[in-house]
């Protein structure tokens, strides 16, 4: 017996994920909506909504090219402040 796999991407997503997606905020990604220049969210059922991953997809498409780097902390790992870092801090000084 042959077993076959198949990968399936969601077309619809929940606003958490939609706004992960975008590298937004759920805050950020909430504020564009009100402001219609995200795309409105498709009624799933009468209390779920989901936005659809093309309409996602499509507006970051859409969005202009920038010159500007993102900032020197954007994603980066924040050091941790223990102890063995700083006696390796004092013993080099």
């Amino acid at each position: 017996m042959t077993i076959t796999t198949v990968a399936i991407s969601p077309r619809v997503v929940s606003k958490e994920i939609a706004a992960q997606l975008l590298s937004l905020s759920v805050k950020s990604f909430e504020r564009l909506v009100a402001q219609g220049s995200m795309p409105k969210p498709r009624q799933l059922s009468p209390n779920r909504v989901g936005w659809l991953v093309s309409d996602i997809d499509s507006w970051a498409e859409k969005r202009p090219v920038s010159e500007l780097l993102p900032p020197s902390n954007t994603g980066a790992p924040k050091p941790r402040n223990n102890a063995q870092n700083h006696t390796g801090s004092l013993g080099a000084a």
